[in-house]
């Protein structure tokens, strides 16, 4: 059987890290963004994509 995802369970120095990923995660997004389309390189695509599951993921309350 499948445990629920509790952030409270979490040390509160963990779930000081989370909320701040979380809040910083959008604009690193966005910024990686920006520099992906003015210098598009492999790196910066794959980083990008990083990015964006791990937006959708504190977004859906995944992490």
């Amino acid at each position: 059987m499948k445990r629920r995802y509790s952030p409270y369970a979490l040390p509160p120095w963990l779930r000081t890290i989370r909320g701040v990923c979380g809040q910083f995660i959008i604009p690193f997004t966005i910024f990686q963004a920006i520099r992906t389309l003015l210098l598009p390189t492999a790196v910066d695509v794959l980083l990008l994509a990083v990015f964006i599951l791990i937006a959708v993921a504190f977004h859906l309350e995944w992490i």
